[in-house]
């Protein structure tokens, strides 16, 4: 059939409408990222090396965190396809016991692995730096958690515009943090990396609460606010959206486990490494967040005619994403390609790191196709609520493949940092295309 502009921007222009606006929200995050390595990379390259380390272990953290908040969406998309308001508020109140429960073992993993941070072999002059900064992180995680389910709440109902403007004012305020806690100015303290952290986990603080507010204040939420209060917390709802929620967090830990704990080889190789690891680690993050985002979007619609059980628009809508995904993501690593000579620049005045950025940034180019097609098919297995098969394909993919190839290439055979990114296109080509594969059974059942 003719695919004519009507039914173009019916197919594309839902996807585009719904995406556009957590792909925006999630840029401010990778401007944030931007913004924090290059004021605190200005400020110390040692406070830099610090950040890369333990920003990139964090950031396991926060994915996982962010993951099992995933389960609500399909669930709220599913009731918001048919009609079913009333339940919705039930599913957010319930969702949100699951993540603040979460939130306190996520806490008690990271207390053990901040007392212990001296065991992983990095530089021991940085030990001294990544400690607090890494306190205060784990300070804001039950903020985190929260902001995360009502964000959930917001794209499953196809409001996906109303967290983006959170999470914009929640940048800049940390932008703003930035500049006053790192430098010291306004008369407060220089706190240097120890004040990006306390500027983080202010930012956080200030997106929960305004969500919070949000839902149960404005009227455009009264209804979803009234099934909340009326609902009562079950054990069995509860655990329903962990058992959806719970997969989906292993399988974003697992894939950012392919390069969080990538940092402790890259620790191995010295304190230059980690500064160009931890630069290139910040320009693949507009990378991901832009394919995410827009693969999001598929989950939420994939979701919505699931609920209506229309197969052949789930199947549509993954394909018609998975177009979106890699269209983008091509686009996007044309400039990345373009600037790799100068991109660590606008992070620090080292020339020994602007030399390796400007080769690792190969292996980040080409591992773009197989990311798109991995990122559109996992929401896509999140949309129909299949998620238990992505957990061992995300362990298959990522612990069995990428780990190991990454210390084979960069350790035992000496390729250094290239080596070890070097293993990533292998690793998420081989998720995409398991994905991809699982979610076309599924859908033959049905």
């Amino acid at each position: 059939m003719a695919l004519t502009h009507s039914t173009f921007m019916a197919r594309y222009g839902s996807l585009v409408r719904l995406g556009l606006p957590i792909v925006v929200g999630q840029i401010g995050n990778v401007v944030l990222g931007f913004a924090d390595t290059i004021m605190v990379g200005h400020h110390s390259m040692q406070e830099l090396a610090a950040a890369s380390f333990v920003n990139t272990m964090f950031t396991l953290v926060v994915l996982f965190a962010t993951g099992f908040s995933y389960g609500l969406t399909p669930v709220v998309g599913s009731l918001f396809g048919r009609g079913d308001t009333g339940s919705i508020g039930v599913a957010v109140k319930n969702s949100l016991a699951a993540n603040m429960a979460l939130s306190v073992a996520l806490v008690a993993v990271c207390v053990a692995f901040c007392l212990n941070i001296h065991r992983f072999g990095q530089p021991e002059e940085l030990l001294p730096l990544m400690r607090p900064y890494l306190w205060v992180n784990i300070a804001s995680l039950p903020f985190l958690c929260c902001f995360n389910t009502f964000k959930q709440f917001f794209d499953g109902i196809t409001d996906t515009k109303t967290p983006m403007f959170v999470i914009i004012s929640g940048n800049v305020l940390n932008i703003f943090g930035n500049w006053v806690l790192i430098y010291g100015e306004l008369g407060a303290p220089e706190l240097g990396l120890f004040g990006a952290g306390l500027s983080t986990a202010l930012s956080r603080v200030v997106m929960a609460v305004a969500c919070v507010l949000l839902f149960f204040r404005h009227r455009r939420y009264r209804e979803f606010g009234a099934g909340f209060a009326s609902g009562s917390v079950s054990r069995a709802e509860a655990g329903r959206l962990a058992s959806l929620g719970f997969p989906v967090a292993l399988q974003l830990g697992m894939e950012t486990a392919a390069f969080s704990l990538s940092a402790i080889f890259v620790g191995w190789l010295g304190t230059t490494a980690l500064a160009a690891h931890q630069v290139t680690i910040t320009v693949s993050q507009l990378l991901y967040m832009v394919n995410s985002g827009m693969a999001a979007a598929v989950a939420v619609r994939v979701s919505y005619f699931a609920g209506q059980e229309d197969w052949r628009a789930v199947w549509r809508t993954a394909l018609d994403g998975l177009r979106l995904v890699v269209g983008i993501a091509l686009t996007l690593s044309v400039p990345v390609l373009l600037l790799r000579g100068v991109v660590s620049l606008w992070f620090t005045d080292s020339l020994e790191v602007c030399a390796l950025v400007s080769v690792t940034v190969f292996p980040l180019i080409a591992y773009q196709l197989g990311d798109a097609v991995q990122y559109t098919f996992a929401n896509a297995l999140r949309g129909i609520e299949c998620v238990r098969p992505m957990v061992w394909i995300a362990f298959f993919s990522y612990f069995v493949v990428s780990l190991p190839l990454g210390w084979l290439l960069g350790i035992h055979m000496g390729f250094g940092l290239v080596g070890i990114w070097s293993a990533f296109p292998v690793c998420l080509s081989t998720a995409g295309l398991l994905y991809f594969m699982r979610f076309r059974k599924e859908l033959k059942k049905r």
